[in-house]
């Protein structure tokens, strides 16, 4: 985790209202060359000043479309800062106001374990015929672990596209995603609604969420008893060599804070109070919950399916509370409630206010303009995070993973990725 120096009291003194004023007059003095990214969860005295309201790649991905804006804004966390400065251009500055906003699950999942998980698992499996070992990173993680996954022939996740990933990490022969089993193939598997037919020696290792990883190998119809849980503060992550090699999933022993609020009796007490209501949740959520819920299903899918569903229908929402609270807002003519009433936020995003954003556009304004806590990603972790990603949108979309372009950048010696400059 990071640390935010304090800034001038002035900031944090100033009247809401006066904070309104004098963030909207330095976004209009600053006009073109900025754009702020507001993500999902974070609080409404922020996103209101949003200029994209979106899930972490969604932003980072129109930031860069934004070509014309030379700061980047990202009321977020950290990783997402992160994932913009790789997708962005070179002419552009990604900018966290709050360097305390960091990611709980991100941080459970460290360059350092990650690489000896995969050591361990390589020794306890070096023996196996055929055996191959791809590596899967959910994109709420670290641009040094989405370099780490690029380098070694994986690729980043998302909530929405989690299984499309997984079936194409179990079927494919290789990092190019050409082999024994085509495309063809993997899709004929998925219209019949069963696993993708592969041989026991290949194996995936999914971080760092657990939950998601559960859920979804659930869902394609894989066994729990084909899942092992990597807890990385042990040796060999908590297993003996016999349950390595029986394991086709390693799932890090990583959640995210708010969505483990969420417990399976939250969703019987929701029925017993709105009787006839749709329960639908994160698959962050425990595998209990998600089994005990009506819907699964990522931020964009949460949003998507209440504004479709009829007027006066009834839904409890496993999500962030502002997120939550912004769906009740959006859609009066239905009865949006949170799961639980725990305080389930993201308390670190909330760190990113009102203050801390006028701070930055205060400095962004000066002449000439000071860049205050610059989020960089250093070359050689930058080009492998981006192949990671681009792996990522080719499986989406259906079409032939291609191969890394370009000179990798030499390997600075002891750099770490995120780099905080100003």
């Amino acid at each position: 985790m990071n640390w935010q120096q304090p800034i001038p009291r002035s900031y944090t003194q100033l009247a809401p209202g006066e904070l309104v004023v004098r963030i909207a007059a330095r976004k209009e003095q600053l006009g073109g060359k900025l754009v702020i990214l507001g993500h999902h969860y974070q609080q409404d005295d922020v996103i209101r000043f949003a200029d994209v309201v979106g899930d972490s790649f969604q932003l980072s991905r129109e930031a860069a479309k934004l070509g014309g804006a030379e700061y980047v804004v990202f009321c977020g966390v950290h990783f997402m800062a992160e994932s913009a400065d790789v997708l962005t251009g070179e002419h552009q500055q990604v900018i966290l106001p709050d360097l305390g906003a960091g990611c709980s699950m991100a941080d459970m999942a460290q360059l350092e374990d990650v690489e000896d998980a995969w050591g361990a698992i390589h020794e306890a499996c070096g023996g196996m015929e055929s055996f191959r070992l791809v590596p899967i990173t959910y994109i709420n993680s670290t641009a040094a672990v989405k370099a780490f996954v690029g380098e070694h022939g994986g690729t980043v996740c998302t909530s929405s596209n989690c299984e499309k990933v997984l079936k194409w990490a179990l079927g494919q022969a290789g990092p190019t995603g050409t082999g024994a089993l085509s495309q063809a193939k993997v899709n004929e598997g998925a219209e019949l609604g069963a696993p993708v037919p592969v041989g026991p020696a290949t194996k995936v290792i999914f971080f760092p969420d657990q939950h998601l990883g559960r859920n979804t190998a659930y869902q394609m119809g894989y066994p729990l008893e084909e899942m092992a849980v990597w807890d990385y503060r042990q040796p060999a992550g908590g297993l003996s060599a016999e349950e390595i090699r029986r394991a086709r999933f390693f799932l890090w022993k990583g959640h995210c804070s708010v969505h483990q609020l969420f417990r399976p009796e939250h969703v019987d007490q929701a029925r017993v109070r709105h009787p006839g209501i749709k329960v639908i949740v994160h698959p962050e959520c425990r595998f209990e919950v998600v089994q005990k819920a009506d819907m699964a299903g990522s931020t964009d899918l949460i949003g998507k399916t209440i504004a479709a569903a009829p007027a006066g229908s009834s839904w409890a929402v496993g999500t962030e509370v502002h997120m939550v609270n912004r769906l009740a807002q959006a859609h009066p003519d239905k009865r949006i409630v949170i799961l639980s009433e725990c305080q389930c936020l993201c308390t670190t995003m909330y760190r990113i206010d009102p203050p801390h954003l006028l701070w930055v556009l205060d400095n962004l304004a000066e002449v000439p303009p000071r860049v205050v806590n610059r989020i960089t990603v250093d070359g050689h972790t930058k080009y492998w995070a981006k192949v990671s990603l681009q792996r990522m949108l080719d499986v989406t979309a259906g079409v032939a993973v291609r191969e890394p372009e370009g000179v990798v950048p030499v390997k600075a010696e002891g750099r770490r990725a995120l780099r905080v400059l100003g």
